[in-house]
């Protein structure tokens, strides 16, 4: 009752601070300007802004788009997510769709490979500091620098795309899974030992549900960092998906898309991070 209290709490604190963003937001970019656009202008200025079809006179804005507009546009976009109307006027369903698509490709080899590889290293000090090194020296560098080798190498923007996600994906996962495995309980492996049970069901029974937690926090970074990752590359490559959707639309000097771009980026990355919060509640369990 006093968790559900502190919810409900949370939750109206939260909508009071989205009102006064809204508001402040409104107030920003709708405020008119003192003594309207034509103070200070001669008569001649002014004169030839009326040729050139602008109104002296009107009340100054901010260029950026208030709140109404941009939830015009949401609706709009929204309520027809999936047209396609050639190459670069396709909707925002088919935009994510195409970048949750690479998304969850990446992702996958990348568990692929540092899942059985993080087992390796946490069960053996050998492996572990054979391969701390060259952990060490790839971790560090920008998923994005590995893009011009890759489109160099692969010749094809959407594998390369993949070949990101894949190389910013390893590294939490990998890291994390080694370090759960390496924390097990020194008791259970005895007692694996004296039972004489075999590496692969001493894997699977003992090993992996005690390192669960861990596995899964570092799969949750992860994540994180790939669909941040995913934003950026697209913007290089181009082709289809939510980051080329944000670029193409700030070439058309369309604020109000870039926004209800940013918004549903935020949001999809919201919901991708609470899959895994509730996957790490199911695999969490109390000794």
């Amino acid at each position: 009752m006093k968790t559900l209290g502190l919810q409900w709490r949370a939750a109206l604190v939260s909508l009071l601070l989205l009102v006064l963003f809204l508001g402040a937001w409104q107030l920003g970019t709708t405020g008119p300007s003192i003594g309207g656009a034509s103070t200070g202008m001669t008569a001649e200025e002014i004169e030839y802004a009326k040729m050139m079809g602008k109104d002296p006179g009107a009340a100054k804005a901010s260029g950026f788009p208030p709140p109404l507009e941009v939830a015009k546009a949401s609706w709009e976009h929204l309520s027809d997510p999936f047209y396609d109307k050639g190459p670069n006027d396709k909707g925002i369903g088919i935009q994510l769709a195409h970048s949750l698509g690479r998304v969850a490709l990446g992702f996958l080899l990348a568990m692929a490979v540092a899942i059985p590889l993080g087992f390796l290293i946490g069960m053996s000090p050998l492996m572990q500091k054979a391969f701390n090194p060259f952990v060490q020296v790839l971790k560090p560098i920008s998923p994005l620098a590995w893009m011009p080798l890759a489109l160099y190498t692969l010749k094809d923007s959407d594998v390369s795309g993949i070949f990101v996600i894949f190389i910013c994906s390893i590294w939490p996962m990998l890291i994390n899974t080694a370090f759960g495995v390496a924390s097990v309980k020194r008791d259970w492996l005895n007692v694996a030992a004296t039972l004489e049970v075999n590496p692969i069901r001493k894997a699977f029974q003992v090993i992996l549900p005690a390192a669960a937690p861990t596995i899964l926090t570092g799969m949750r970074i992860s994540m994180g960092i790939a669909w941040l990752v995913i934003v950026a590359a697209e913007m290089l490559v181009g082709g289809t998906g939510i980051g080329y959707f944000v670029w193409n639309e700030w070439n058309n000097l369309s604020l109000t898309n870039v926004i209800f771009a940013v918004l549903v980026i935020g949001v999809v990355g919201m919901l991708l991070d609470l899959m895994f919060a509730q996957a790490q509640k199911v695999v969490t369990y109390v000794e």
